[in-house]
């Protein structure tokens, strides 16, 4: 399996993502969106998106280790924020630094949104993974 990530000329330099991310593996794992839900169903982090951050990407590392993935096998991401802000997105980066490679980060979409499925929640983060 190969999971290759790019920046073609022509496109600007990306802030911790990958343009592209071409794969050939053979067994795609498709996690659902992600909140800062502990296991007992609770929520993580009420007002504070850096906890909650971490939470969601800790979250999507349990689910695909489930499946005898690691974050790296990670191809695309998209979050949704809720009232997406620049000072949101450099929290969100940050947090998001320890579990995703700055090497070879997958392709990623962030998106302002003003509401999520709770009012305490601030991100969802949906992931897709590529293994043999």
């Amino acid at each position: 399996m190969s999971n290759q990530f790019s920046n073609p000329p022509g496109l600007a330099v990306p802030n911790g993502f990958s343009h592209v991310a071409r794969t050939t593996g053979r067994t795609t794992l498709s996690v659902s969106g992600q909140v800062a839900y502990d296991s007992e169903g609770g929520i993580v982090g009420v007002g504070d998106l850096a906890a909650q951050t971490d939470q969601v990407y800790r979250n999507i590392q349990t689910a695909l280790a489930a499946h005898g993935a690691t974050m790296n096998d990670i191809v695309k991401t998209t979050l949704f924020v809720r009232d997406l802000s620049p000072d949101k997105a450099v929290v969100i980066r940050r947090v998001r630094a320890a579990y995703i490679s700055s090497d070879k980060p997958p392709a990623s979409t962030m998106v302002g949104v003003s509401s999520l499925a709770k009012p305490e929640l601030l991100l969802e983060v949906e992931a897709t993974a590529v293994i043999d």
